[in-house]
């Protein structure tokens, strides 16, 4: 009985384990263009630098290439005039689903949120 029990939580432990050692680092490198005079508040997310990059745990490159396009969100119109979003899976460069570098070339809302600094 005990060599079962045994056998059970070294199973479930190398699921576990093989689960965690899957997941890999996503790098998402912002640049942001700031409207006219507000290179401020724009660049405030990256600590007042127009450059930075955040790492967050993806699955996989495709998840990674998701979370790129969703980084390219813009909610302010009248401060960041735009956006160019690359990433690393793994420390390796990957690219949105058209071959671009900048994953905001494939972002749906990039003519709507993007280039309206004067209204």
């Amino acid at each position: 009985m005990k060599i079962n029990f045994i056998s059970i939580v070294i199973a479930v432990a190398c699921v576990v384990f093989a689960g965690l050692v899957e997941a890999g680092t996503c790098e998402i490198k912002y640049t942001r263009t700031a409207c006219p005079g507000k290179e401020k508040i724009s660049y405030k997310k990256c600590k007042g630098k127009q450059k930075c990059s955040k790492f967050k745990e993806a699955a996989s490159a495709a998840e990674c290439g998701e979370m790129a396009v969703k980084s390219c969100k813009n909610r302010r119109l009248s401060i960041t005039k735009s956006k160019v979003i690359n990433a690393l899976f793994d420390g390796n460069a990957i690219k949105a689903s058209n071959g671009s570098d900048d994953f905001c070339t494939v972002y749906e809302k990039a003519s709507e949120e993007f280039n309206k600094c004067s209204g």
